[in-house]
């Protein structure tokens, strides 16, 4: 559900981008508050290279003709919290469009907003959270992650629809694109569903102390090794980025399939001064675009995958680490 700069005016992209940007800058000062110890730091960077890497692999939706991914943000939240969660997908978008172009550059704030801040600070603390906190069982765990999964991404794909709206965008007329996207995202986020109850399972399994200290807000106690998790995360991330992603569904995802049926083909023309800088900069800053090497036969996907997946590791890990010691500066001086 990236979306392209066509989708969006140059007023509406720079309000998104102004909108997500408060809410990052919201997450910095809830996770200055917070305890960000040593221990959240290999989480936040090795499941933000897992989400990286889980958001190549697009699987079929069966009958269909379109293909979804993973969005990742109520995966996030659940293990690292809402404000660390959406850190942490900010980074996953920002490499995926800077280095690959998936996603444009001017509507990069909007992708944050859609695939990020709506998950992460608004389904996370308002469903998923509460939920949990009456009563945390692995069955309970299973089944608010489905629903928020879903609530969630019919929240975002929505937003997509409004946001062309806002900007003009008369080739998508706002009836018929919402009938579109909406039930394709129903399916999808159906599938993610799935695969992130899947995900909280084996985490609950081996360290269930993760939900009930995200969810209670307390930090993790220096007893509590998460080692073995860590090590997991970043085998399964090589896995699935230098392995897995190679067996993605060729189909155009919810949002080109829904824009096809519409105009004919999965992509606008974007014009304007800010779109051109946008792919300018793209063309300058993609060394990989479409996750390909420039002849673009696949045979860059596994190298696209683990070096992303690296990138990602490295800025959500130092994004968290500055925050940590920006907190343990302020209580020196205070």
């Amino acid at each position: 559900m990236h979306m392209a700069d066509a989708l969006l005016s140059t007023s509406v992209g720079g309000a998104m981008c102004l909108a997500s940007a408060g809410a990052i800058g919201y997450s910095v000062l809830q996770l200055k508050k917070e305890d960000v110890s040593e221990k959240k730091l290999p989480l936040m960077a090795v499941v933000g290279a897992f989400v990286f890497a889980a958001q190549m692999i697009n699987f079929t939706i069966p009958g269909t003709g379109s293909s979804g991914h993973i969005g990742g943000g109520i995966l996030l939240a659940g293990i690292l919290g809402g404000p660390a969660a959406l850190l942490t997908m900010a980074v996953i978008l920002i490499v995926q469009s800077l280095f690959f172009a998936d996603g444009g550059v001017l509507a990069l704030g909007a992708n944050i907003f859609n695939m990020g801040v709506i998950p992460c600070l608004v389904i996370y603390p308002l469903l998923f959270k509460p939920f949990l906190q009456k009563a945390m069982t692995s069955t309970r765990l299973t089944i608010i992650s489905i629903i928020s999964v879903v609530i969630g991404l019919q929240i975002g794909a929505f937003g997509v629809v409004l946001q062309t709206l806002a900007s003009g965008i008369t080739e998508l007329p706002f009836a018929t694109f919402a009938l579109l996207m909406q039930p394709i995202h129903l399916a999808i986020g159906l599938m993610e569903g799935i695969v992130t109850a899947s995900v909280f399972a084996f985490v609950y399994s081996v360290r269930p102390e993760i939900f009930a200290n995200v969810l209670n807000g307390s930090s993790l106690g220096m007893n509590i090794s998460l080692k073995k998790l860590v090590v997991a995360f970043a085998i399964l991330t090589l896995v699935v980025g230098g392995g897995l992603s190679l067996m993605a569904s060729e189909y155009p995802d919810g949002l080109e399939w829904s824009i096809e049926h519409i105009i004919g083909d999965t992509e606008l023309e974007g014009n304007g001064t800010l779109h051109a800088l946008s792919e300018s900069i793209q063309g300058v800053t993609a060394f990989l675009p479409d996750y390909d090497f420039a002849d673009g036969d696949g045979k860059g996907t596994s190298v696209a995958g683990i070096i992303g997946s690296i990138l990602t590791f490295a800025l959500a890990g130092a994004i968290g680490l500055l925050i940590s010691l920006c907190k343990k500066k302020e209580k020196v001086t205070a």
